[in-house]
Order: structure tokens, then sequence, then C-alpha cells
């Protein structure tokens, strides 16, 4: 059977499109995730946390390319955080950051204006070293009364309205629901739940990474 020879023609541009797609170098990225026990993997076997599962996909995907560094701390606050991440930059030259603090600073009772302004700051902090950054949101359980989780879950929102990241509204979305999800302190995701918290933030990540790839393409690294 014989094609018409437009339609040749229209099969021959789109396989040059996609040959060209796949021979286009992928660009580099180191990716900093700095949380605090949610993407620690607190309570969890070691090499099994979120962070762990994204360089398996990223290595599924683009074979030795990426490099994922969790930096994240147990219990950390975004005050701590502060203090933390401008030597991680320096020492790490990260591509992306990713975000995910500020459960510590609600579980607290820490004020939400003061939280919002330790987030900007480390949003500044990673944009001025260069990296693309993923602001990972967070929700409170409902028993710290409806005024100061309102207050709370608004700071994310907000931040990704007034800074240039890929967002991320909450990172346990896809598991919130689920009381199996959890471990027995009913706050921190089982072994299983896991996997759902890298398909969370992948879309997310794949922006950053993408925004990663033009950047280099445009300084012709």
């Amino acid at each position: 059977m014989s094609f018409p020879l437009s339609l040749r023609r229209l099969t021959a541009g789109i396989a040059l499109v996609f040959l060209t797609f796949l021979a286009w170098p992928a660009a580099a990225a180191t990716i900093l995730v700095f949380g605090d026990s949610l993407s620690a993997g607190y309570g969890l076997p070691p090499k099994s946390g979120w962070p762990y599962l994204l360089q398996r996909k990223l290595d599924a995907l683009e074979p030795g390319v990426h490099r994922v560094i969790d930096a994240s701390a147990s219990g950390e606050t975004t005050d701590g955080g502060i203090r933390r991440l401008p030597p991680l930059l320096a020492r790490h030259h990260p591509d992306v950051v990713v975000l995910e603090l500020g459960a510590n600073d609600g579980l607290n009772g820490l004020p939400p204006k003061v939280m919002e302004s330790n987030l900007e700051r480390m949003i500044l902090m990673a944009r001025e070293a260069g990296c693309e950054v993923v602001l990972v949101g967070m929700k409170l359980p409902p028993n710290l009364g409806p005024e100061y989780t309102a207050e709370f879950e608004a700071v994310y929102p907000r931040l990704a309205a007034h800074h240039p990241v890929h967002f991320v509204p909450f990172l346990l979305e896809a598991i919130a629901l689920d009381p199996d999800a959890f471990q027995e302190d009913g706050l921190h995701p089982t072994l299983e739940a896991e996997p759902k918290l890298v398909e969370t933030v992948w879309p997310a990540i794949a922006s950053a990474l993408e925004a990663v790839r033009k950047r280099s393409a445009a300084s012709g690294r």
C-alpha cells in the first residue's frame, strides 16, 4: 500500500522531531531535598524515603544523569533551615532545591507570619544561588484550631503566587485521608505510602528540571 506524498513527509517530519528530542543532551541536575522528618524517612529503613525513590525514578528515566541529595533533618523548623541552608548551597551547588519545611513550626504553634518570612528568605537564598525552587506545602491536623490552621495553610500558596517557584500544594495529598498510610504516630507515612509522595512531588520536580534544561541550553552549556 502506498501512502500519499504529503503523509509520508508528515511522518518523516514527526520522526525527525522525535529523534532530535532523543539526541538532545539531558542537563545534569543536582537536586537538594531540604526538609524535615517527612523527607528524612523518619521511622523507615535506610534508603526507602521518597527522596531515595525519586533518585530511582530519575535513574530509570535518565540513567546516571541526575543526583538527589537528601539534606532533610527530623524536627527541623524554618528557623533552623535558615541557618543550615547557606552552607549546603555552597557545598553542593544544587540546580534544584526542594523546600519542604514548616510542619514542625505548625505543630509547635509558632507564628505563621514568622514561618512565612523564613520560607521566603530561603526561597530568595536558593534563587540567588541560581537554583530552581520546588516549594512543598503542608497542612495541619484540625485539633490545632481552625483559625491557626487556616492562617498556616495560606502561607504556601501565597508564597507560590509571589515567587517563581514550582509548587506542590500538599505533600501528603494522596494519603491524607487514609489512616493505614501512616505510622502509629499518625504523622509520618509508612513505607508503602512513600511511592505516593514521589508521584505527588513529581510534576513540580519535572517542571524544575525542564527549567534547568532550558537555562542550560540558553547558556550553551
